[in-house]
């Protein structure tokens, strides 16, 4: 290979052991054997500053990028290519140019499919191939969008082949996946690598967001509307890429259960009742948005939305259906969808297809059948064959090879036949080397009222393996930023609307009920988990200063430890052991459902589901509170767990600094805070009964302080030893202690007084009336008139509290919120 570097640009030594595949284009080394000019700069830029390729792998650490693989619970770190690929705007224009003719040829055969249906009528695409198709939604036809559109963003997947062209290898119009990625990436890369970016006059992503978010703003009948994007919830493979495009563009993210459909319209359950949906952005598979006109299982979608549809009362996007354009054996007729439809002969050709459910077609692949790809003509997988979306009858045995010729000859209908693709390569790191990996290439495209507009970027996956073959594109590839590059000096864009005629809001609207019931759930669990390690923390301590005089253990060590087993932070068969397991246990046994590592990581899967109104640095600060309780389990002494329950607890006060200076003061903030007090009121009750109870020790008194802050405020305000009425006083009543119980009710009473009501009669709600009940008893109470009984009386009232505003507040599956009339709805 000719390795010779430009005469304007000395040749890197990084060039010296990258050595491209041979017959495949390379985006490094260009087609005369010499470094492309892009690729010189950007190396060259890099040089500079070597540590910026570490930087990459820090940046992905600190923003929390993660994706989830199908069946499993825990999420991986969003695996990342530390160079970005690089495209000239020449280049670009060409490919941008066309996606969006490929976007026009897709809408408009979707408009007729589920419209006139003359495509079949006059021969251009086969009945089998519509009816066929399990993305063809019957519940559909006649159904006209309610903004006219089918698609309001479509997504190609792009590759270079062997003449150095790009061709289309699929089309995504279900529910494209990548934009949000591809965001996150440019993200990491532009903080990564400033100077590079900055100079390469690097195109920017945010014109496409903002004309995107318009477009579907626009498509709405109301002047402000309310824009929903449907998700499959936490579990979804790509839930983080749904959570951040959504606290990016500002729209709500929602389950299907969060949404209703009413008299044709569809509403989102809020805390205040039902309100309207205007537009739904959906990532939820067509067959699944609809459990009564649609697949009757999903539990994911919006009962009647097609409904809704027909009545033109919400504005769906993708509309379900859409997804029958990614049917493989659509391929095999585009050509001629694109010269009947638009009159144009296609820009971007898509690989060789031929459909075997063409008699023509089946005979073409059957005779070339060693030298094709073999697909589903509509599934994502071949039909119960191999559990594979591809093969290549090449790799195969004799006998395997048989099996599928006889599936093709027997139902060809179900197959396609493709052309093998060898895909361009672009340099990856691996080690201390550049080395060439085939990649794909997705494109965005979004309608606009100016027609389709093509994301300036998109969404690289690149190929873990050096085979070329398309058919080679596996899970676990790495993702790349993709940097098109202008020619001129690009200014910096941002989200926000231009112009000065905005309406000015300081408030959000009413939160779905679901994000509200999550919010509190996060606050409860960050406390129950603060709960469990000060009480370690006072167990370590004590420990460590007391001597176990013949194996007696001290009366206050063997309650804390009882405490701990009746929070479930260890187990029963542990009780007797020593304190340091003890204090281990409690602190990283994640198979006790009450330590502190179960309660942190709990508050995580609650705040997963709300990411989106989550800050980055309260997740970070929530990962490094799980690394750190992690490697508690083999700490060697009582003074290193006491040590790391200490740190645990600062992070866990940063983290409450955060939610009391960061949050704006809506009913977001205003639920997590009432978990988070409900459950210290709780808490503080079940300590008070244990250690400041009717015959309580002096040891135990002083054991309350510790679990309450007050050994300082206490010896401050009381001269004389320890005793029973002022620390129950602290505990329990005191309005200027922010661990008192009465301070948390107090302070409940006021958030619960600002929530919305569902009727507007004047009369207080059930949370509202136990609020206030409960927090004027305290205020009312004298410290000589608790004993165990009355504390635990207060601790049933507190627990009934919160069931109250469950009831009130929060979703539940078959009603939803309740007693939300006609007069609620907005």
């Amino acid at each position: 290979m000719n390795k010779a570097a430009s005469a304007e640009t000395p040749r890197p030594a990084w060039y010296d052991d990258y050595v491209p595949l041979s017959g495949v284009p390379d985006e490094l080394i260009g087609p005369d054997g010499r470094p492309r000019r892009a690729w010189l700069n950007f190396l060259h830029q890099l040089s500079a500053d070597e540590q910026s390729l570490a930087a990459v792998d820090r940046h992905l650490q600190d923003i929390g990028v993660s994706y989830r693989v199908h069946g499993e619970a825990r999420e991986r770190t969003w695996p990342m290519s530390r160079l970005p690929l690089l495209i000239e705007d020449e280049e670009w224009n060409a490919i941008a140019a066309g996606v969006t003719q490929r976007a026009r040829v897709i809408e408009a055969m979707l408009a007729d499919v589920y419209g006139q249906g003359r495509l079949v009528k006059d021969g251009v695409l086969p009945a089998a191939l519509v009816s066929g198709s399990s993305e063809f939604m019957r519940p559909l036809v006649g159904v006209e969008p309610p903004d006219g559109r089918w698609l309001h963003i479509y997504a190609v997947d792009l590759g270079r082949g062997p003449d150095g062209r790009w061709w289309v290898l699929s089309d995504r119009a279900q529910a494209p996946s990548g934009a949000g990625y591809a965001l996150e990436n440019r993200l990491v890369m532009s903080r990564a690598l400033p100077t590079g970016y900055r100079r390469m006059n690097v195109r920017r992503l945010a014109p496409f967001f903002r004309d995107f978010r318009s477009t579907l703003a626009d498509a709405a009948e109301r002047p402000e509307p309310r824009i929903c994007l449907l998700t499959p919830g936490p579990y979804s493979q790509t839930y983080f890429e749904q959570a951040y495009l959504a606290r990016y563009l500002g729209f709500l993210l929602l389950e299907g259960d969060d949404l209703v459909v009413h008299d044709g319209v569809t509403h989102v359950r809020t805390i205040a009742g039902l309100k309207r949906a205007d537009v739904i952005w959906r990532f939820v598979d067509s067959d699944y948005v609809d459990p009564i006109e649609l697949n009757g299982k999903s539990r994911l979608g919006i009962p009647g939305l097609v409904s809704a549809l027909r009545h033109g009362g919400t504005v769906v996007a993708n509309m379900p259906g859409a997804g029958f354009a990614e049917s493989r054996a659509l391929m095999s007729v585009m050509p001629s969808l694109a010269s009947h439809l638009i009159g144009e002969k296609l820009a971007l050709p898509n690989i060789a297809t031929w459909w075997c459910g063409d008699e023509a077609g089946r005979r073409r692949v059957l005779d070339n059948f060693n030298r094709m790809a073999i697909s589903g003509a509509f599934a994502g997988r071949l039909p119960e064959l191999f559990g594979e979306t591809q093969i290549l009858p090449a790799d195969l045995d004799e006998a395997q090879r048989k099996t599928l010729r006889e599936a093709i000859e027997e139902r060809g209908v179900d197959f396609v036949g493709q052309e093998v693709v060898q895909l361009s390569t672009t340099p990856v790191w691996a080690g201390d080397r550049l080395v060439p990996r085939p990649f794909v290439l997705r494109v965005f495209a979004a309608a606009t009222a100016n027609g389709w507009e093509v994301m300036p970027g998109g969404f690289c996956r690149i190929s873990a393996q050096s085979d070329a073959r398309a058919i080679s594109m596996r899970e676990g590839v790495q993702s790349a930023d993709v940097w098109v590059l202008s020619s001129r000096p690009v200014a910096p864009e941002t989200l926000l609307p231009a112009g000065t005629d905005i309406h000015i809001q300081r408030i959000l609207g009413n939160i779905p009920s679901r994000a509200a019931d999550n919010l509190f759930w996060y606050g409860r669990y960050l406390e129950r988990a603060e709960a469990t390690l000060r009480v370690v923390r006072c167990l370590c301590a004590r420990a460590i200063d007391m001597d176990f005089v013949s194996g007696n253990v001290p009366a206050t060590i063997e309650k804390l430890t009882r405490q701990l087993v009746a929070w479930g932070a260890v187990p029963e068969e542990q009780e007797d052991a020593s304190t340091l397991v003890i204090a281990r246990t409690a602190l990283a046994d994640e198979n006790a459902y009450g330590s502190g590592l179960s309660g942190v990581r709990m508050a995580r899967n609650a705040g997963s589901v709300i990411r989106e109104r989550i800050s980055v640095d309260a997740s970070k600060l929530s990962r490094r509170l799980d690394e750190l309780l992690s490697d508690v389990g083999e700490l060697p002494s009582e003074t290193d767990v006491l040590d790391a329950a200490d740190r645990a607890l600062q992070i866990l006060a940063a983290l409450s600094g955060l939610g009391q200076e960061n949050m704006n003061r809506n009913a977001g903030w205003r639920f997590l805070d009432i978990g988070r007090r409900t459950e210290r009121a709780i808490n503080t009750c079940r300590l008070a009964r244990l250690f400041a109870s009717d015959d309580a020790s002096a040891e135990d008194l002083d054991v309350m302080l510790d679990l309450i802050d007050c050994q300082i405020t206490y010896r401050s305000r009381y001269m004389t030893g320890i005793a029973l009425a002022p620390v129950r006083d602290m505990a329990m009543l005191d309005p200027y202690n922010p661990r008192s119980v009465g301070f948390q009710l107090m302070t409940i009473n006021r958030h619960v007084a600002t929530l919305p009501a569902l009727h507007l009669d004047g009369v207080p709600e059930e949370p509202q009336r136990l609020a206030a009940r409960l927090a004027t008893d305290l205020e009312t109470t004298t410290a000589h008139n608790l004993d165990d009984s009355v504390v635990l009386a207060i601790e049933q009232r507190i627990t009934s509290f919160a069931h109250a505003v469950a009831a009130r507040y929060f979703l539940r599956r078959q009603t939803g919120v309740v007693g939300a009339g006609i007069s609620s709805l907005a």
